[in-house]
């Protein structure tokens, strides 16, 4: 992990951040989980280089409300139990038609099926990478 410091008192850390390797093993167990709740086309974006505020977007989809809120609480959950961070916010519970997971260094979107379609955010971030997810973390980190 890279640690920052205050500048005015250089030798307490102020927070760290989790390397690269470790926001895609984070991304990469959201979009397990979201696969293992039957979440549909689930991608990884790596959108840091174009969006400053986070490295990565996973993106996957339900069928209904009930798999949408059952994929956001599955991925919640893998990501707590494994020590990750929790979400530092959650917006779209109540109607469960896009539920947004704000990670910080990374955030998860979990659609409704036609509301994927409406707003096509693979479209909007076509140029970002696409990061693996569907194999060991090891080798999704490039190890």
């Amino acid at each position: 992990m890279e640690v920052l410091y205050d500048v005015s008192c250089k030798s307490l850390p102020v927070s760290t951040r989790p390397s690269l390797d470790t926001i895609r093993e984070w991304a990469a167990m959201a979009a397990r989980a979201a696969s293992d709740k039957q979440g549909q086309d689930t991608v990884v974006l790596a959108v840091g280089e174009m969006l400053a505020i986070t490295d990565a977007f996973v993106i996957t989809s339900g069928a209904n409300v009930r798999q949408v809120r059952s994929i956001a609480d599955e991925i919640e959950l893998r990501l707590k139990d494994s020590g990750a961070p929790g979400p530092r916010r959650i917006e779209g519970l109540d109607d469960a038609r896009w539920v947004l997971m704000d990670f910080g260094d990374f955030v998860v979107h979990v659609f409704l099926d036609e509301v994927r379609d409406f707003y096509e955010l693979e479209r909007l971030w076509a140029d970002a990478e696409t990061w693996a997810w569907d194999i060991g973390p090891a080798v999704a980190a490039g190890e």
